[in-house]
């Protein structure tokens, strides 16, 4: 079992999900959870929570063949080279801030 699913397990569960779906949808998530022997609900879950964490995972980590990882940890250890262009945006007040 996934451990972020577990921790969702573990924990009070008083927050809800109300959603609709075609009856055929229903069948089969119904009939899944059954044979995976969870309540709809926990496979409901379960699933949810494994897709979300597929589509975070794919905007916060990345994947590199070992040559590449060597190029990209090179890259990151090279010392900073100054951009006068950059250094001049910078030091300008940002128009976020309060004024």
């Amino acid at each position: 079992m996934n451990t972020a699913v577990a921790v969702v397990d573990s924990r009070t569960k008083s927050d809800r999900f109300n959603i609709r779906t075609t009856s055929f949808a229903k069948a089969l998530v119904e009939r899944a959870a059954q044979v995976a022997k969870m309540t709809t609900s926990q496979f409901v879950v379960q699933a949810a929570v494994r897709s979300a964490e597929e589509v975070l995972a794919e905007q916060t980590r990345f994947v590199l063949a070992p040559e590449e990882w060597d190029a990209f940890v090179t890259a990151l250890d090279r010392p900073a080279r100054a951009i006068p262009a950059l250094k001049q945006a910078a030091s300008k007040p940002s128009p976020f801030s309060d004024r």
